[in-house]
């Protein structure tokens, strides 16, 4: 019988991750099932519960999800600890629940290894304070990179984020407009802006020349934070794709012990015919 794996959240129908788990245990002959949840915003746990009862060996979790996931856990990972939010519940032998976070990871994984991005004695910009920024603030201080800096519309949030991360590297806060003159060699894009296909108010000079952008999120075309990357000059200007294969990865190790190869795997989904 196959180990039973599931996404949760809501909305859940266009998740990827049943493909891409899919299509990790035919590369690493694993036997697993792995299915999509239409997560009850009221009743998660009683979800969840059902679902371990059924027989489930781990879950991912995705929005609106991920804080509850957190509360859940009966233990985590530091840097689901840090995040306050978990996006993949193991469940250990004795029963319990580990929770984990695999974004930050996923986001560092894709850009150092698919794409060649050198953090070390880099100038790391973060656009946003929310939660897609404070999950993968602990990787981003431990790759090496020279200065993260956390801006967002409200500065109070990014103080909160910065002095959070303050323990793992070095990192300052910053207001939009407090970014005048101050180039970075990467701009990563955590804010919700691109779902109104709008971008930060950022100034014109932020990216230093050979710089990068990277935008969290992907579709299907460029979104707006990779246009404006292109449009100021950008070496390279990226969007999440790669992460949600690699913070996938990371759930399949963290669940089976084998470490899917991905490169195929993101070529599968950049082909508009994988459906």
């Amino acid at each position: 019988m196959p180990d039973h794996y599931a996404v949760i959240g809501n909305p859940i129908a266009h998740s990827k991750s049943p493909l891409i788990h899919a299509a990790f245990a035919r590369a690493t002959g694993q036997d697993l099932d792995y299915g999509r949840i239409l997560g009850d915003p009221d009743n998660f746990t009683g979800e969840v519960r059902r679902f371990l009862a059924s027989g489930g060996r781990g879950l991912n979790v995705t929005v609106p999800f991920k804080e509850a996931a957190w509360a859940l856990a009966d233990e985590r990972s530091q840097r689901a600890e840090i995040a306050g939010a978990v996006n993949t519940l193991i469940r250990l032998d004795d029963g319990r629940l580990r929770g984990d976070n695999t974004d930050g990871v996923g986001l560092v994984r894709d850009l150092a290894e698919n794409h060649g991005f050198r953090f070390r004695g880099m100038q790391v910009l973060l656009l946003g304070a929310g939660g897609a920024a404070r999950g993968v603030l602990v990787p981003l201080l431990e790759s090496g990179l020279a200065r993260l800096v956390i801006a967002n519309r409200t500065p109070g949030k990014a103080h909160q984020l910065a002095d959070l991360g303050g323990p793992f590297g070095p990192v300052q806060a910053r207001a939009f407009d407090q970014l005048e003159g101050e180039p970075f060699d990467l701009i990563i894009n955590a804010t919700s802006a691109g779902l109104s296909d709008a971008v930060p108010a950022i100034p014109e000079d932020c990216l230093a020349p050979g710089g990068w952008t990277y935008d969290m999120l992907y579709a299907d075309t460029p979104t707006a934070f990779r246009r404006w990357g292109q449009r100021h000059g950008a070496a390279r200007s990226l969007d999440g794709l790669g992460m949600l294969v690699e913070q996938a990865a990371e759930s399949f190790w963290l669940w089976r012990g084998v470490r899917p190869d991905t490169a195929a795997v993101i070529a599968m989904l950049r082909n508009p015919e994988y459906g």
